[in-house]
């Protein structure tokens, strides 16, 4: 016979899923959440009725399944952590008594878990264990339940505690498991990628393409130099140069990977770079960088790809200079690709042979012409006309207003119009120096786009054409968006933003940074400069073995009595023994009770009506006085 919830039950239950289901709702595409969100309530207000008929369930999932799909479009670890959480959404629609409410749990359990792939960060961890403490909790009540315990006195607290001291018993374990269980330098397996990409830099360039990454001002990346630091204004992360032009998206030119013919000089600027996850695999890095780091490969173009997608944080030690030279020979291929150019854009190209004609061989004279006209007559802003055709002609010689994908591709097809070799590069400029930390902040807000142009004896030239625009004219920036301030600066808490990114630069650097290497190298300073996985995995069996015995140690010390009577019997035993009057194992009820009258006859009284109710009720097997009992013994305090 199963038990059916009353309704205090099912308010706690339902409480306990809402917990399970939040981590992975904040972590969905803001529509699906929402949907999901409310069809959990409407779930859960509609189960009180009891369990709706099979087809409204089944209607109510494909409705949600169809949704989900025309969101994400594709089959992806978002999807499925997407269809995840639909499914716990619908689960109490079908929720009617005990079983089904422990199965509710169990399901609901794996929400918090399938946020870890989408998400490890500090308030992921925070709300998952805050979810599984009030599952646990909830499943003790039921447990109670279950067996016919009164819970008219219950405590949510009570259990709470239960549920937290279970959880205690597993930190030792858990914690054996983090740090000495051994740790492969790659996975077993790649996650998938996502269905719907996040935010930041990709493999190509479209006008109105960037909105998303330019309103994001979540970190990309995060950068800590060892002793002097570059100025902002030469703070350009290098992440690709894009050659190929269709007249409405920039690509890059697939070319073989070799290393760029770089003149450096000497200053040099170490640092190690934390990358947060982008499942791409460009690596944003200064230019220009000096070595090529394991797990990445070096380009012709002087930029740095990761082996791998960047699935997870990433670290980097890097070093960079500045440039001197940069490939000071373009060979004839090189050249064709840096000035091809498609049959769209008519003004801006005449523009380009007219100013060739009027320059002669002064390569030079053209580019300081272009910058001079940017300076001009141009204005920078994020809200700019939907692109046309022909919508570098329109930018340069209607709106001439725009930011840095208008301002870098109008000026690299110019260059070309002239003959000039000239290509985009993106990546991101500049950067946010957290005073807490002393480490710089590169949001994906900051990405950005600029050129470069071939010039004789002097190879590849950065130009940046947005730089050029006069302030005045910059009527919309990314500036009043400092980490902290809002509303164009009216709210200014940065220093709380710089203490709460500090504390996650070091979650990222404690814990999700705590990699295969770290792991080898954790006792260096103990002189044990490498740790083998034979030896990690001794040192696992060790600590897991004390934690294990810590564990079992503690369950025997108070073995779970199957009969909550005699469970809360044994509970005030236990509260006697603490003053030196805990009952004998050969003592009666009425034994132990005349000798704890002879030491404490000030408590004696209400212990003697305990001591005769039990004796009455361990043999009577009245329901009504067992359940009055158990409430009695466990609120009984000496």
């Amino acid at each position: 016979m199963t038990t059916t919830l009353d309704a205090t039950t099912r308010r706690w239950l339902y409480a306990a899923t809402a917990l399970l289901l939040l981590p992975l709702l904040l972590q969905l595409q803001p529509l699906v959440a929402i949907a999901v969100g409310g069809v959990a309530l409407l779930s859960m207000a509609l189960s009180t009725r009891g369990r709706l008929p099979a087809l409204v369930r089944i209607a109510l999932a494909l409705t949600l399944a169809i949704a989900v799909f025309s969101v994400y479009r594709r089959i992806g670890r978002d999807t499925g952590c997407a269809l995840l959480a639909m499914m716990l959404a619908l689960k109490p629609t079908e929720t009617a008594n005990v079983r089904d409410a422990r199965s509710l749990v169990a399901y609901g359990l794996f929400a918090p878990f399938a946020t870890y792939l989408l998400d490890q960060g500090p308030l992921s961890l925070l709300l998952g264990a805050l979810a599984v403490a009030a599952a646990l909790a909830t499943l003790l009540r039921l447990s109670d339940l279950d067996a016919g315990i009164d819970l008219a006195g219950w405590s949510p607290f009570d259990s709470l505690r239960a549920a937290g001291k279970l959880l205690l018993l597993a930190l030792p374990l858990v914690l054996a498991a983090f740090w000495l269980f051994p740790r492969l330098a790659s996975p077993l397996w790649g996650l998938p990628d996502r269905a719907v990409s996040k935010p930041g830099l990709s493999e190509s360039m479209t006008p109105d393409r960037w909105m998303d990454a330019l309103n994001d001002d979540s970190p990309a990346m995060r950068a800590r130099f060892e002793g002097t630091a570059p100025r902002p204004q030469e703070m350009y992360w290098r992440a690709m140069t894009l050659d190929d032009f269709d007249g409405s998206t920039w690509r890059p030119t697939p070319s073989p990977l070799a290393a760029p013919k770089l003149s450096l000089a000497p200053t040099r600027w170490r640092y190690t770079l934390d990358v947060e996850p982008s499942d791409q695999r460009l690596l944003a890095t200064l230019e220009f960088t000096t070595t090529t780091p394991d797990g990445a490969q070096s380009g012709r173009d002087a930029s740095l790809r990761s082996i791998a997608p960047l699935t997870g944080l990433t670290r980097w030690q890097l070093q960079a200079a500045p440039v001197q030279r940069f490939d000071p020979a373009l060979d004839a291929s090189e050249r064709r690709a840096n000035l091809a150019l498609p049959n769209r854009n008519p003004r801006t190209l005449a523009l380009g042979r007219q100013w060739r004609r009027e320059a002669g061989s002064d390569d030079v004279a053209i580019i300081s012409r272009a910058l001079d006209m940017i300076r001009k007559d141009f204005a920078y802003s994020l809200t700019v006309p939907e692109p046309g055709r022909d919508w570098i002609d329109d930018f340069l010689f209607q709106g001439r207003t725009g930011y840095c994908q208008q301002f870098s591709s109008a000026f690299v097809v110019l260059m070309r119009g002239a003959g000039i070799p000239a290509r985009v590069v993106i990546g991101y400029a500049g950067g946010y120096h957290n005073p807490v930390g002393d480490y710089w902040v590169i949001r994906n807000s900051d990405a950005h786009a600029w050129a470069e142009v071939w010039l004789a004896r002097r190879g590849w030239t950065r130009i940046d054409p947005t730089a050029a625009v006069a302030p005045e004219r910059i009527y919309d920036t990314l500036a009043d968006r400092m980490p902290g301030r809002a509303f164009g600066g009216l709210i200014d808490v940065r220093s709380v933003w710089n203490i709460g990114d500090d504390l996650r630069r070091g979650w990222n650097d404690f814990v999700l940074g705590f990699n295969a290497n770290r792991q080898a190298t954790m006792f260096s300073r103990f002189g044990i400069d490498h740790l083998s996985p034979s030896m990690l995995i001794v040192l696992f069996a060790i600590a897991a073995g004390i934690a294990l015995a810590i564990t079992t140690w503690w369950l025997a010390r108070g073995e779970r009595e199957r009969d909550p009577l005699l469970r809360a019997w044994r509970g005030v035993n236990r509260r006697y023994a603490t003053l030196g009057l805990a009952r004998e194992a050969h003592e009666t009820a009425d034994d132990w009770l005349r000798r704890v009258q002879t030491a404490r006859p000030q408590q004696a009284s209400d212990l003697s009506s305990l001591v005769a109710r039990f004796n009455t009720t361990r043999y009577a097997m009245d329901d009504g006085e067992r359940r009055s009992l158990i409430r009695a013994l466990r609120s009984h305090r000496p």
